[in-house]
Formats: C-alpha cells, sequence, structure tokens
C-alpha cells in the first residue's frame, strides 16, 4: 500500500512557525496543502491503484477528494488511520456534520465522536492502532492496490518514519517494510 501524509494544513502553518499549539480544531488544507495533494495524485497515477483509505479529519478527507477526484478512484473512511491525538487539531468533526460536507462518502459505520476522548492519547495506543491496522491489511488481498491518507504520527507509529505533508511512503503490511517514494 501507499502512505500518504496529508497537505499541509492550517494548524501546521502557525505550529511549524511557533511550535505552540494555536488552538485550531479539524483544520482545512491551506493552498499549497491543496497544491501537495495535486502533486501527490499525479504522482500515485503511476501506480494501478483500485481505493483510498482516509482518515475522518478535515484535511485527510480533502487530499483524499483531490486524489480521488484525479484518479477516479472510490475513497473509504477509515478511522484507525486517524492521527495521533495530542494538539486541537485532532479534536474531529462529528460524523454527521462530515456527512453533510461530503455527501458523496459513506461515514455509516462511523461513530459519531470517533476521535480519541482526549489530548492524552499515548503513543503505545496509536502503536497498537498501527499494528490492528497492519493486521487489517496484511489480510487484505489487494493491499498493494490501496493508498491511505494518513497523518505524521500514525505514520511514525506504524513504519518509525517521518513524512512531510503531501510525501508518499510505500509500505508492506505483510513484511512491514517502508520505503519513500522519492518525487
Amino acid at each position: 500500500m501507499i502512505l500518504v501524509r496529508h497537505g499541509q494544513s492550517e494548524f501546521n502553518v502557525v505550529y511549524s512557525k511557533t511550535r505552540v499549539d494555536p488552538g485550531i480544531h479539524d483544520p482545512r488544507l491551506t493552498e499549497e496543502g491543496r497544491q501537495q495533494a495535486r502533486l501527490a495524485a499525479d504522482r500515485l497515477a503511476e501506480h494501478d491503484l483500485a481505493l483510498i483509505l482516509s482518515s475522518p479529519y478535515t484535511r485527510a478527507l480533502q487530499t483524499a477528494e483531490i486524489i480521488a477526484e484525479t484518479l477516479d478512484l472510490p475513497v473509504a473512511i477509515e478511522p484507525m488511520v486517524r492521527e495521533h491525538c495530542r494538539f486541537h487539531c485532532d479534536v474531529g468533526t462529528l460524523r454527521s456534520e462530515l456527512a453533510l460536507s461530503w455527501p458523496a462518502l459513506d461515514f455509516g459505520t462511523l461513530p459519531e465522536r470517533w476521535w480519541h476522548g482526549g489530548l492524552d492519547e499515548t503513543e503505545e495506543e496509536v502503536v497498537r492502532r498501527g499494528h490492528r491496522f497492519r493486521e487489517q491489511m496484511a489480510g487484505h488481498e489487494a493491499w498493494s492496490r490501496i493508498a491511505v491518507v494518513t497523518h505524521w504520527g500514525f505514520i511514525r507509529c506504524l513504519t518509525g518514519t517521518q513524512l512531510g505533508n503531501g510525501e508518499l511512503l510505500k509500505f508492506d503490511p505483510v513484511q512491514g517494510q517502508a520505503s519513500l517514494l522519492k518525487a
């Protein structure tokens, strides 16, 4: 599968300059973030993909939407790939509100409040969630044809790799091997 870190968000802009949580809940992509998503879509076009799995955070959904429209692929919501909940940007949007914003997507199995209960999710909890996701994907016969739009903290806990916004990482869930896809 190919892991895609979402494009730059409003949170990323402020936090990268100040290293202080700006208190933005479930931020949207910036124009640069939308451009990063378009570039990721262009790079993903080289791969024989059949499906995009996306975290339910707005920044991931916007990234997935751009990629899906470019490549004419379906998007499925996968809450296991959500971000490590440590900042205000990791407070999500209610399922009912997401369904209004993205009526073409199926949020039916997503709980109304799907993110971690507080800003105190431990790294061990994220590693366990990543392990469950890896096991699930290893059992999926078409895992090599799936792109997963996710987040810095989840990717790091799953693979040990830190990605920049819009970067791609090929990940084999059976072997646990990851390799950066260069631009």
